[in-house]
């Protein structure tokens, strides 16, 4: 599950999700909570990067937006979901499905597409406005508006429709004045009205905001050279929809009401004009808060969920979630060396043979290398293309490796047997909330008998990238990892672990593009309770 593969890998699942704030994630996790093989997309954009936290969403509110989004982040991980750093430059048709193109090289085929990739603020054009969007300068009186209540809030207005936030700024503060940058279709009665009730209006153009010596405020400077000064300022942006990767497909957008910007045009259920393409969120409508985002997505990826359950009943079809996925990758050249990986050899070389479940064997070295030292090897995937290798190889060296489609996630995998090892090398298991495959890979194990797991060191696979110029294409944390499976065993009396350890993963016995570290657990069952 390296991001330094030296080629470009294709993944494939059911849904793609682009854009991975409320919306998306919402949405992701409701389908990986309908076993749905989800990869969500996440360029690390959000449109309310600017702020410090945010507010109005029940249970949550004053929570920094980074807290929110690796809350669902691990929650979407937790129902076997993906979320890759990265950054989709093209979605077109491929097939069926969608192919969904990654800065770097790698791709994402689905047979669904989620467009959650919200919008883009397009700020008026004044001097200092960027510089303290989402601190001194705020738009949303829902949003920011509570912190600077009773305090000096100039709402500056850029264009009509900003004129229809005074009223409610209005309502926290008796220091407002509205300036009124370009009157180009304000309405004049809207702004008598205003004056009427107390209001400050002031008609001149502003040339920049500047900070305040103090630190305490800004300070409106306007084109006569004149400054006001103001604890908060409040501008109204337009929007704009990043439709660049949607091109080939055709994507239908629409303008907003407001004429502030366009979006991307859905119909109630979340429905693009492209059969298979949804969205959700901000980039489908613009006044959205987190909290209404997260509910959109929530509920399109329930749509989503419906559609590809009424597609797979009509087909007759139903399988383990991501099984396409590594189906895929077994179908052509090998993809390893088919020797054994060689913390297996260094832990097992001079061990006694016995029975031995080899669980995620995918192209079968570690599954072979026991049968030739005279165990009597089930070999366990999800993928069947795998397994029909495993079987190959094994039937051209004549020797008796019992092949086992099933997936680790399952109820009952490997049929209630226990066996005297249990291996598991970098087995690309999807965590589930309630650790099932992890009861399953214990429960496997006869008393007396070893289990020996071993991962990629995850570290350096979470390491900070650049979404301009890469994209992941494994997400290690929405795996089975060592360290869970070790808290399991460490809470278990019936188990005794021998070795919990990094080491430099062994050279020569199995080819590796890169150098890793190996994450290694071995243990043994003592017998008396079991952990199903």
């Amino acid at each position: 599950m390296s991001d330094h593969h030296p080629r470009a890998i294709e993944r494939h699942c059911d849904v793609v999700v682009i854009g991975g704030s409320a919306a998306g994630l919402a949405a992701a996790l409701q389908l990986g909570r309908q076993r749905r093989s989800v990869i969500v997309v996440d360029a690390g954009e959000p449109r309310n990067a600017p702020a410090a936290v945010m507010h109005s969403f029940l249970g949550r509110d004053g929570t920094p937006p980074s807290e929110l989004t690796d809350i669902g982040r691990e929650e979407v991980r937790s129902y076997g979901g993906e979320v890759l750093d990265g950054r989709v430059v093209e979605v077109a048709r491929h097939g069926e499905g969608f192919r969904a193109e990654l800065v770097g090289g790698h791709a994402v085929v689905a047979r669904r597409v989620l467009v959650a990739t919200g919008l883009v603020d397009v700020l008026p054009d004044i001097e200092g406005v960027a510089a303290h969007w989402g601190r001194g300068v705020i738009h949303c009186p829902f949003c920011h508006g509570y912190e600077v209540r009773d305090r000096r809030i100039v709402q500056i207005v850029t264009h009509p429709m900003a004129l229809h936030q005074a009223a409610l700024f209005r309502q926290l503060t008796d220091a407002l004045t509205v300036v009124v940058h370009d009157d180009e279709g304000v309405d004049p009665d809207g702004l008598d009205a205003l004056e009427s009730a107390g209001v400050a209006v002031r008609r001149e153009r502003v040339s920049s905001l500047v900070a305040q010596s103090d630190g305490a405020g800004l300070g409106v400077e306007f084109e006569s050279g004149a400054v006001l000064e103001a604890d908060a300022v409040v501008v109204g942006p337009r929007f704009d929809v990043v439709m660049a990767p949607f091109t080939p497909l055709g994507l239908g957008r629409a303008s907003h009401p407001t004429g502030l910007g366009e979006t991307i045009e859905v119909d109630e259920t979340g429905a693009t004009s492209v059969p298979g393409v949804w969205a959700a969120g901000n980039v489908t409508d613009p006044s959205q808060q987190v909290l209404q985002a997260a509910a959109d997505g929530s509920r399109v990826g329930g749509m989503i969920a419906v559609s590809l359950a009424h597609d797979d009943l009509s087909s007759g079809r139903r399988q383990s979630s991501n099984q396409a996925d590594w189906d895929h990758r077994y179908a052509g050249d090998r993809i390893w060396s088919g020797n054994p990986n060689g913390a297996l050899v260094a832990e097992l070389d001079t061990a006694a043979p016995g029975t031995a479940l080899d669980v995620g064997a995918g192209e079968g070295g570690d599954a072979v290398w026991l049968a030739e030292r005279g165990w009597a090897v089930t070999a366990s995937d999800i993928s069947t293309t795998a397994l029909a290798v495993v079987s190959a190889e094994a039937e051209r060296r004549r020797l008796g490796v019992e092949c086992l489609h099933a997936d680790a996630n399952a109820l009952d995998p490997f049929g209630g047997r226990e066996f005297d090892l249990v291996t598991a090398h970098y087995a690309s298991i999807p965590r589930t909330s309630d650790g099932r495959a992890i009861r399953n890979l214990l429960g496997a194990v006869a008393p007396g008998g070893t289990l020996l797991m071993v991962s990629h060191d995850p570290h350096p696979m979470r390491n900070p990238i650049d979404t301009r110029t890469a994209s992941r294409v494994f997400d290690p944390d929405a795996y089975l990892r060592v360290a869970d499976v070790e808290a399991a065993l460490r809470a278990d009396p019936a188990w005794t672990i021998e070795v919990a350890e990094k080491r430099p993963r062994p050279a020569g016995a199995a080819s590796a593009s890169h150098h890793v570290d190996d994450i290694i657990l071995r243990a043994r069952h003592g017998g008396g309770s079991r952990s199903r």
